[in-house]
């Protein structure tokens, strides 16, 4: 007669200790947090005053101002132009730049190094910095904003270009460069196809992302209805500041 045992495994934690580093970190969010609300003095009793001043401005913006609507108008189609533009170039040059940084594409480690280092760059500095910059370098107006935006939408899209590179399926390229296909009928054939939608979502993204960025280079001379919100910044009619 067999004896059938049963074995019980016993169930994994449910919650494990964090580590030391871990709790470490949580205090010093903490410790940020707490001396971040100290110092920009955020207290109920202001934000109740500011909700009163608030309600105070929207009684005296009615009815808005409606002159001028037509510069306006302008100004928001120069707005759509600049982000349009800019993100269209940026992304088509976020594509050479994703394959220099993808370790399954880059000729050369020191060039995947480089490029990863001049796209984290571009990420980094602020979008009102780049502005700043093409209006010192080819002046007031809109191409400083189409510049900037095509700094932005590169630093941006090429970083997420170059990871959904990473992640292809290596079998189609491995299959592709047996029968003697060369590097760029690889990625043509291979490697974009699988990384289209990817690359697609991330493109329309860059689109949302560059039309709310437009709308504040004009703030320092770069075109776009970010010029009237600067004009208006130094107005004291509620009824016109409403209008915009």
């Amino acid at each position: 007669m067999s004896i059938h045992r049963r074995t019980t495994t016993p169930l994994p934690p449910r919650f494990a200790m964090p580590s030391p580093f871990t709790w470490g970190v949580v205090l010093v969010f903490i410790a940020l947090f707490v001396q971040g609300v100290m110092a920009t003095n955020l207290t109920l009793e202001r934000l109740l005053r500011g909700a009163v001043n608030l309600v105070h401005f929207l009684g005296r913006a009615f009815p808005p101002d409606l002159s001028n609507l037509d510069v306006l108008a302008w100004s928001m189609f120069e707005t759509l132009n600049i982000a349009i533009v800019g993100v269209t170039i940026g992304v088509i040059l976020s594509l050479p730049f994703a394959l220099l940084a993808a370790r399954n594409t880059s000729p050369a480690p020191w060039i995947r190094s480089i490029t990863r280092l001049m796209i984290a760059t571009m990420r980094t500095i602020p979008d009102l910095i780049w502005a700043l910059i093409f209006v010192v370098a080819v002046g007031l107006g809109p191409i400083a904003g189409v510049l900037a935006i095509v700094m932005d939408t590169i630093g941006f899209a090429a970083r997420f270009f170059s990871e959904r590179i990473e992640e292809v399926h290596p079998g189609p390229s491995e299959a592709l460069s047996a029968t003697g296909a060369g590097r760029l009928s690889v990625i043509g054939g291979a490697i974009l196809p699988e990384t289209l939608a990817s690359m697609t979502a991330t493109s329309l993204y860059s689109v949302e992302k560059a039309l709310r960025s437009a709308v504040t280079l004009g703030l320092v001379g770069a075109g776009g209805i970010g010029v009237e919100l600067a004009w208006i910044s130094h107005s004291t009619s509620a009824s016109t500041a409403l209008r915009l």
